[in-house]
C-alpha cells in the first residue's frame, strides 16, 4: 500500500517507482509525537522544518487578542503543513494536535533535494500548495455565505473525501474526532448552535456518530444538502466513486451519470 503522502499526491499527478520510493523516505525520517491540545509551531514562531502528518488530526488556526480562536484548514495523514513556512521568517498562524499526532519534520536541505531532483515532485507539491489554496476560498464562502445546516454538511463531506483519498474509510464510515468546539471554531458557529445541527443531520438520518466515528449514510444526500461539489478539491487521478459504490454494495447498476466522483 502506498502511504498517505504518496495517495494523495498521486491525485494530481503520476509519480514513477522512484518517486514513490523518494516520497516513502520523506515519510520514513525522525518523527515526533505531539500530544492532543499541544502546539506544533504557533504564530510568530522562526520555522525550521515542514510538518509531514503521519498520523492523527491537527488544525491550522488563528487566535484572536481575547482568546477566540478560528480554524481555517484541518491535517489529516498525508498533509504537508505547509510549504509556504519554507520560505515564510515567522508563522503567520498556529498549528496545533487535535489529537495524538505524528509528525516527521522535512528539512529546508531535504526539500531542495526532494524538488531538484524530480519534475513530478515538484508539481505535485505545487498542485498540493494550489489546492490547499482551493480549500481555503473554499472554507471563505463556508463561513460567510452558507447557512449552518450547510456549512457543517459541507465540513463533514470535505472531511470525508480527503480521508477516503489517503486510504482511511471503511465503506461510508471514518474515524472523526472533533469536538463540537472545533466544529463551532472552523465553521463561525457557536457550539450550541452545532449541536442544534448535529441533532438536526441525525433525525434527517445523514449523519451517525457512535465512538468518534463518523458513518454518513447517503453521501449524495449530505452532499445536496451542503451545496457540496467536490470540484474544488482537484481530485484528477482518483478511481473511487463513492456513489458507484454505494449503489453497488446495495445490488444496483451504477450509473455514471450520477456517481459522485472523488
Amino acid at each position: 500500500m502506498p502511504n498517505a503522502l504518496t495517495r494523495r499526491l498521486e491525485e494530481y499527478v503520476v509519480l514513477s517507482d522512484k518517486d514513490r520510493a523518494e516520497f516513502a523516505r520523506i515519510s520514513a525520517l525522525p518523527s515526533r509525537i505531539i500530544q492532543p491540545r499541544y502546539d506544533l509551531i504557533r504564530q510568530g514562531d522562526a520555522p525550521s522544518s515542514i510538518f509531514l502528518v503521519l498520523d492523527g488530526w491537527a488544525c491550522h488556526y488563528r487566535t484572536l487578542e481575547d482568546g477566540r480562536r478560528q480554524i481555517v484548514d484541518f491535517a489529516i495523514p498525508g498533509d504537508l503543513c505547509d510549504l509556504n513556512i519554507f520560505i515564510l521568517d515567522r508563522m503567520d498562524h498556529s498549528i496545533g494536535a487535535l489529537t495524538r499526532l505524528r509528525v516527521a519534520e522535512i528539512r529546508h536541505d531535504d526539500l531542495y533535494e526532494l524538488v531538484s531532483g524530480s519534475a513530478a515532485i515538484a508539481t505535485a507539491l505545487w498542485w498540493q500548495e494550489l489546492v490547499s489554496r482551493s480549500i481555503n476560498r473554499e472554507w471563505i464562502v463556508n463561513v460567510g455565505q452558507r447557512r449552518a445546516l450547510e456549512r457543517i454538511a459541507h465540513l463533514f463531506c470535505e472531511m470525508f473525501l480527503r480521508l477516503e483519498t489517503v486510504g482511511l474509510t471503511h465503506g461510508f464510515s471514518s474515524d472523526f474526532p472533533l469536538t463540537q468546539n472545533d466544529l463551532a471554531d472552523a465553521t463561525g458557529l457557536t457550539s450550541v448552535h452545532v449541536n442544534r445541527t448535529l441533532q438536526q443531520l441525525r433525525q434527517m438520518g445523514l449523519v451517525v456518530f457512535q465512538d468518534r466515528k463518523l458513518t454518513i449514510p447517503d453521501l449524495a444526500a449530505l452532499q445536496k444538502i451542503g451545496s457540496f461539489s467536490p470540484e474544488y478539491l482537484h481530485h484528477r487521478h482518483g478511481i473511487r466513486h463513492s456513489e458507484t459504490r454505494r449503489r453497488t454494495d446495495a445490488g444496483q447498476v451504477p450509473d455514471d451519470g450520477l456517481a459522485v466522483a472523488v
